[in-house]
């Protein structure tokens, strides 16, 4: 059995705003070409973690290593990582070639080939037809694979989606559940994917971390949660919520007749 390499270590991480405990002692590990979601609930701390990672937020104490290396204190652009926001934040006045080169081009190693290297990935993830449409010309789900190809030109160690496929419509959200898993296994990315949705979380990942109150319940891969939740938090908001969805799904169709 293959021993995948730790890309991403984390070690004892603990916030607190307003006295308020946001994340308590904080610790778990991201391997290699792996996809790992942090699912909980509004206020659970996962988006806090988030933005510690990447370094928008610093930690009151703890540890950030990757490949061995503490980047605690590096600042954003320093840490090979690249982040994919909820609501896109695509430049309204740029076309998509241009909104997947601008970061490119800020870079001395690779501004000399930042068309280059946009229209490679953007042939990649199937969007040369629309390379020169202005976001408010696209789907929301085109937009969100605009802000995944900006950010997969950078060529990130890792990348972290902050609930990124949420504000689509249920169509779009199943289609772009199937495109983040076709791309994450075509770059053989790195991922580490924030959500509140337990069936997004159980399609998309090869192991879930949940999260209560900024504590870790479980973590595990999505068969040994559902199979062995570690207490009544994760079964009442793992276990039963996809139940009652697949029972509700059933009803729905009439499938329980």
């Amino acid at each position: 059995m293959e021993v995948l390499e730790t890309k991403l270590s984390v070690r004892n991480l603990t916030k607190t705003f307003d006295g308020k405990m946001i994340l308590n002692n904080i610790s778990f590990d991201l391997k290699e070409g792996e996809f790992l979601s942090i699912l909980g609930p509004s206020g659970c701390g996962k988006t806090t973690l988030l933005r510690i990672l990447i370094g928008l937020e610093k930690a009151d104490s703890g540890e950030i290593l990757k490949a061995g290396k503490d980047i605690s204190n590096l600042k954003s652009i320093q840490r090979g990582m690249g982040i994919v926001f909820q609501n896109y934040a695509l430049f309204p006045n740029m076309n998509v070639l241009e909104n997947v080169e601008y970061a490119l081009k800020l870079q001395p190693e690779t501004k000399a080939k930042a068309r280059e290297i946009a229209m490679k990935t953007l042939e990649q993830v199937d969007l040369m037809d629309q390379i020169h449409k202005k976001p408010n010309q696209l789907s929301g789900g085109q937009q969100q694979r605009v802000a995944i190809a900006r950010t997969l030109a950078t060529n990130p160690d890792i990348i972290l989606l902050d609930e990124p496929i949420s504000a689509l419509d249920v169509s779009n959200r199943e289609n772009m559940k199937k495109e983040l898993k076709a791309i994450q296994k075509k770059f053989n990315a790195t991922m580490l994917f924030i959500t509140h949705d337990q069936e997004e979380a159980f399609f998309l990942s090869d192991r879930i971390m949940v999260m209560n109150e900024g504590n870790i319940e479980q973590m595990d891969s999505p068969l040994e949660l559902y199979k062995n939740p570690a207490n009544q938090y994760v079964k009442e908001f793992v276990v039963d919520q996809l139940d009652k969805k697949y029972f509700d799904m059933l009803r729905y169709t009439g499938r329980d007749q």
